[in-house]
């Protein structure tokens, strides 16, 4: 099917990368959901498939491609049926690459961001707290000055990849006083001395390890920051739009994924001497069902096109988010209800489908803070622009 956004090779990518998902992944999903985590192994694969460095530059070890290659890494990896899997690695090539990507030192791209492409160093963003959550300018986290290092105390909660990581990208007040203008962020090593992590016991995602970080007197070098001194929150603001598009394109892919399963189901179970595909009531929740995701995946298509164009998308990507990713908690809310009491059974994939999207309206921003940040921009008149570095 030709589509404005896809080119034949982008076809061809995203069969690849279905059969390498259903051969390398699905076998073990299962195994990684019960235990909560994801072996080591198929980090190493998908880094040899080059899947990690689809938007970083060749100089860096990356294939730099463009922003479809990753729609379709994001999508494909919503219909394994495991949000948590697909979480951790967004969150390594998304998340904390991208802050790697954007603003580190040579040293630091020789030292982190390279092993990262290749799947050798796993990373984490480290911004919400316990005391923050969306509140970014209010994170209580310091870095204080000592000779050539800086000295880090407090705490990160609701970290994906925080427990199993090797790196954390971490954000920390260098100069409280200066409230948003006195946040720097540094990459610091997983196993510093100081630094402790606390596994939390989630409802969904229960594959990815997520946690919560304390950080005690640890010591970094000052050659571990990334950017500039006090530019930590306009970096943090930069990413949001992608960070928010991302979530926006997974909740349309696990809607789609959500449809399908129940168009499957629906065409093989029989009640009454005939196919439950055929009962009008059904038939007309599906239309109405399909109609949702496709306009939130098209509206997602066209934002993923305006910022791989360059433009400055937060009104757009925040749409997205607070759209999508409550259309997908509605569309899996139905699809379970297709399958009836099979829906319930954890030997279906609905069950855990539905535990998983209800993170969507939660992380990177609830969606209260999103109807917010629109409100601003749609009652209040103001105008959002990229942050100045």
């Amino acid at each position: 099917m030709q589509h404005i956004y896809f080119t034949e090779e982008h076809q061809l990518f995203r069969e690849s990368l279905k059969e390498f998902l259903k051969k390398e992944v699905s076998p073990y999903i299962d195994k990684w959901e019960e235990s909560g985590k994801i072996d080591r192994f198929i980090w190493k694969k998908f880094g040899e498939m080059g899947y990690f460095g689809l938007a970083i530059p060749e100089a860096d070890g990356g294939l730099d491609l463009d922003l479809f290659y990753t729609v379709i890494f994001l999508e494909e990896l919503q219909k394994i049926n495991s949000g948590g899997f697909a979480a951790a690695m967004w969150a390594h090539a998304y998340l904390a690459m991208t802050h790697l990507k954007k603003n580190a030192s040579n040293e630091l791209r020789k030292e982190y961001l390279e092993p990262s492409v290749l799947g050798d160093k796993i990373g984490c963003l480290g911004v919400s707290e316990p005391f923050g959550g969306s509140d970014v300018a209010g994170m209580r986290t310091t870095a204080v000055k000592d000779g050539d290092s800086y000295i880090i105390n407090g705490s990160k909660t609701f970290i994906t990849n925080g427990v199993y990581c090797d790196y954390m990208i971490v954000a920390a007040k260098t100069d409280p006083a200066a409230g948003n203008k006195g946040i720097t962020i540094f990459v610091v090593d997983r196993h510093s001395k100081g630094v402790s992590a606390n596994k939390l016991n989630k409802l969904g995602w229960r594959a990815s390890d997520t946690a919560e970080l304390a950080f005690d007197n640890v010591k970094v070098p000052a050659t571990h920051i990334l950017g500039e001194i006090g530019k930590g929150f306009t970096y943090i603001m930069q990413a949001f739009a992608l960070e928010r598009l991302v979530m926006g394109i997974n909740a349309h892919a696990r809607a789609d994924y959500a449809i399908e399963y129940a168009l499957q189901y629906m065409s093989e179970r029989e009640t009454f001497g005939k196919k439950i595909n055929q009962y009008q009531a059904l038939r007309h929740k599906i239309a109405d069902l399909y109609a949702d995701m496709d306009m939130c995946r098209e509206y997602n298509y066209s934002v993923a096109h305006k910022l791989q164009l360059g433009q400055y998308v937060v009104k757009e990507a925040t749409i997205s988010k607070l759209r999508s990713t409550k259309m997908a908690d509605e569309v899996i809310y139905e699809c379970l209800q297709f399958l009836g009491g099979y829906g319930y059974m954890e030997d279906y994939p609905m069950a855990r489908l539905l535990r998983d999207s209800r993170l969507g309206p939660i992380g990177g921003g609830t969606s209260e803070i999103l109807r917010e940040i629109i409100a601003k921009m749609v009652v209040d008149k103001k105008e959002y622009s990229v942050p100045k570095s």
